[in-house]
C-alpha cells in the first residue's frame, strides 16, 4: 500500500479538488442549497476561510485559508461531506453505500495542494473561477451563479467580464 502523504502547514492556504464517485451526476447543483448550509456549519464549528470556491455538477474547487495554528483541513472536508451526506439523505435523496452501510456519494479521496506564494494563489483562483468555461457549462464567467466570482466583482478585485468571452471568441488560450 502506498503511503499517502499530505502537506501540513499552520495557518496555511490550500488548493482542493473534491468529487462524487458519480462523475456524471449533478447532485451538487442540484442540492447546491444544502452544501451551502454543510459550509456554513462546518464554518462555525472549525473556522477557516474560503478565498474563492466554485461548486460544478459533480464536483468543486475550493481555497481555504486555516486559522494561523491549525492545519486540519482534511477534519474539515470530511465533515464537509459527512454533513452534506446526512443532509441530502433526510431530504429523501436516495444515496448508494458501501459494503460497510457508509453512504458512498464522494470519492474517498480529495486532491489538495498547498498555495506557496502570491502568484500561485492568483493563478489558483483564476483556475477556480474560469473552471465553469472550461468545462463547457457557460461561455463567460459571470454566467456560472456557484462561484466566488461574484464576490470577486462586487470588491473590485475582478471586472465582470474577466477573461474576455471564453469560447465565445474572446481569450480563447485561457486556462490552465
Amino acid at each position: 500500500m502506498v503511503l499517502y502523504r499530505r502537506s501540513r502547514v499552520p495557518g496555511g492556504t490550500y488548493f482542493f479538488t473534491v468529487t462524487l464517485r458519480d462523475r456524471h451526476s449533478t447532485l451538487l447543483v442540484d442540492r447546491v442549497g444544502e452544501l451551502r448550509q454543510a459550509f456554513r456549519s462546518v464554518l462555525r464549528e472549525r473556522p477557516f476561510r474560503i478565498d474563492a470556491v466554485v461548486v460544478l455538477p459533480e464536483h468543486f474547487h475550493a481555497i481555504w485559508t486555516l486559522p494561523p495554528d491549525d492545519c486540519d483541513y482534511s477534519g474539515r472536508m470530511r465533515l464537509l461531506k459527512s454533513r452534506f451526506s446526512q443532509s441530502i439523505a433526510r431530504a429523501g435523496v436516495a444515496l448508494p453505500r458501501n459494503a460497510k452501510g457508509e453512504y458512498a456519494l464522494w470519492q474517498r479521496r480529495f486532491w489538495e495542494h498547498t498555495i506557496r506564494d502570491e502568484a500561485d494563489l492568483e493563478r489558483h483562483v483564476a483556475y477556480v473561477h474560469f473552471n465553469p468555461v472550461k468545462h463547457g457549462l457557460v461561455k463567460r464567467v459571470m454566467d456560472w451563479p456557484h462561484s466566488s466570482f461574484y464576490q470577486y466583482v462586487c470588491r473590485g478585485m475582478c471586472a465582470p467580464d474577466w477573461a474576455g468571452r471564453g469560447i465565445d471568441g474572446g481569450d480563447d488560450d485561457f486556462g490552465e
